[in-house]
């Protein structure tokens, strides 16, 4: 009995269509006012650099009120965790520099870049049952071939690097020529 509890334990932390698509109907708004919005995207730059996480939930309930339950900055990135399904499971989205690269910067023409890139995926996921559900199960196995496949199905940007599995989610690695940094795009459970 007590490996039955385990093995149920473990199957609650992985990935699901239903987290894929919670997340992802959440985040959409947001994206989108980050893609088409200038002055927003660039309030919420500095807002990221200068980690004010008052301003940054404002600015993320007037656009996306359902949008997640907790805010972070680290000055190079941002991050909007879901408490999900009354659990202790916690699913973070959010795009950041990578850590040990620079300190409080965080460049809106990047951020506008991705956003307008990852928006036609996370609208796909949000909307269509079935590719949220080939999605998660392909994260579930370990299978990052299908997880790129189908991430490059709906972001078709070059500057798109990597695609990688990564705390029972995932993590776009974007380069940009007019910036200095990388960034990366993810959705992932805190707890792995």
């Amino acid at each position: 009995m007590g490996a039955n509890v385990v093995k149920q334990a473990n199957r609650k932390r992985y990935i699901t269509a239903h987290i894929l698509q919670s997340v992802s109907t959440a985040m959409v708004p947001f994206y989108t006012a980050i893609a088409l919005k200038p002055q927003y995207a660039a309030r919420w730059s500095k807002a990221v650099i200068k980690a004010d996480l008052t301003k940054m939930q404002k600015m993320l309930r007037q656009v996306s009120p359902r949008a997640g339950n907790q805010l972070g900055s680290n000055g190079i990135g941002y991050f909007v965790t879901f408490s999900l399904s009354n659990s202790t499971i916690n699913y973070t989205n959010g795009t950041t520099i990578p850590p040990g690269s620079v300190q409080f910067n965080f460049d809106t023409r990047v951020h506008r870049s991705i956003a307008h890139s990852v928006l036609p995926f996370y609208r796909r996921i949000a909307e269509f049952r079935p590719f949220a559900s080939t999605l998660a199960k392909a994260i579930r196995k370990g299978d990052t071939k299908a997880v790129t496949c189908m991430t490059r199905s709906c972001i078709r940007t070059p500057a798109l690097k990597s695609v990688s599995i990564e705390g029972s989610g995932f993590a776009l690695l974007f380069e940009y020529s007019f910036s200095k940094y990388p960034y990366r795009n993810l959705l992932l459970n805190e707890s792995d």
